[in-house]
């Protein structure tokens, strides 16, 4: 089971109608353990509940995470998780169960996760899409994903799903797929990226500086030495297992890392399209 997931507003919504219960009789997760999982994801503070009038489930959990999403995402992907976790352990997801939350319920909650690279199984089981399978227009779809949490310092958005690739990695390959066919899978970080920038027609530091060239030149060389060095501060032993990070590393300075990474692999992708355009 996943202990935190991608959300968007689609996600939150169809989340919310997991715990309707408001056309039949009353039906678990309870309230209680709604607040146990919020509570879980230190978000309290989003809590209708915590002051004034109680509202229903699913305003309740409507309402953190609407909130969360905007304030604290990692958090609002614990309390997806957590909330998906108690429906199952409740019975949410079989049929034949009192607390059985229903099939178009379900089925709405998967179809949202699917396209944010989450499979929701039947019996809600969570597992993670792997990208290995896709390419041209899906992959880069995917990617996107990943860059919009990179952009947000979310840590497990610096490596990519299925693969022992970190984001730039798994970038820099598919702007070389999608340009030149292919791409090697033996070289080092620096030379694919190096690669990448290249087909997008953007310097790096093997491109030496010309008179009157345009300043964006030396800010693209920098961008291409910062990946690099960021490259150099991963866990080469995790391979998309635990913390990504040298244990030396700070929470702030891998966060900063993180949104850096998210930054050029936008950068990337957004040349990439005007390429295919």
């Amino acid at each position: 089971m996943m202990d935190k997931i991608p959300i968007n507003d689609t996600v939150a919504y169809a989340l919310a109608r997991l715990v309707d219960d408001a056309q039949k009789d009353r039906r678990d997760p309870s309230h209680s353990d709604i607040e146990f999982q919020i509570n879980k994801s230190d978000l309290s503070c989003a809590d209708p509940n915590k002051e004034g009038p109680p509202v229903g489930k699913t305003k309740r959990v409507r309402a953190v995470l609407t909130w969360a999403m905007e304030n604290r995402p990692e958090s609002a992907e614990y309390f997806a998780a957590g909330l998906i976790s108690s429906v199952k352990a409740s019975g949410g997801f079989r049929e034949s169960s009192p607390n059985f939350v229903g099939v178009d319920e379900i089925s709405n909650l998967a179809d949202s996760l699917k396209p944010l690279g989450v499979s929701l199984a039947a019996d809600g089981s969570l597992v993670p899409v792997a990208l290995n399978g896709l390419s041209g227009k899906q992959l880069t779809k995917a990617l996107e994903i990943y860059i919009e949490r990179a952009k947000k310092g979310i840590e497990d958005a610096a490596l990519v799903v299925g693969t022992s690739k970190d984001l730039m990695e798994a970038v820099a390959a598919h702007v070389l797929k999608e340009l030149w066919g292919q791409y090697p899978t033996t070289v080092n970080f620096p030379t694919l990226l190096g690669q990448a920038f290249t087909a997008l027609g953007i310097a790096t530091t093997a491109d030496k500086e010309e008179n009157g060239e345009h300043p964006r030149k030396n800010m693209e060389r920098k961008m291409y030495d910062f990946a690099c060095s960021i490259n150099r501060l991963r866990n080469k032993q995790g391979t998309g297992h635990g913390r990504p990070w040298l244990p030396d590393l700070s929470h702030d300075e891998a966060k900063a890392s993180i949104e850096f990474i998210g930054t050029l692999s936008e950068r990337l992708l957004s040349e990439l399209k005007k390429k295919k355009a």
